[in-house]
């Protein structure tokens, strides 16, 4: 079986994340990378969106969770991301990125990635 891959890069949105009273009261820059595991061979035949990952779907609901949900740690978010990837038909595995750009005094940025396999 063919291995895949969708990418989704440099996602950058806003919303609350982190465990001081501080990170609560207002939004924060949030960088998400996505990339998915999926076999693209139908799609890449039939030229139909609908054998493939509809990244544009996905990408909004990435979107509406990221500036709802709160989450305390950026694990939590990236763990919520990937169970949002892997609800889509044909998605085998996704890795996602997390980051909080400026979270770090002297670093860019603070970020984790994981990845997560359908059941």
């Amino acid at each position: 079986m063919p291995e895949d891959h969708i990418e989704i890069k440099d996602l950058l949105l806003r919303g609350i994340i982190g465990v001081n009273d501080w990170e609560r009261e207002a939004e924060q820059d949030i960088l998400i990378n996505v990339t998915l595991t999926a076999d693209l061979s139908e799609a890449g035949s039939t030229d139909s969106i609908e054998d493939t990952v509809n990244y544009r779907t996905l990408t909004k609901q990435i979107i509406r969770h990221v500036e709802s949900s709160q989450r305390f740690t950026l694990e939590a978010l990236a763990a919520d991301i990937a169970g949002i990837c892997l609800a889509q038909n044909g998605v085998e595995r996704a890795r996602v990125r997390v980051e909080k750009p400026g979270a770090l005094r002297f670093a860019r940025s603070v970020g984790v990635e994981i990845e997560r396999a359908a059941d």
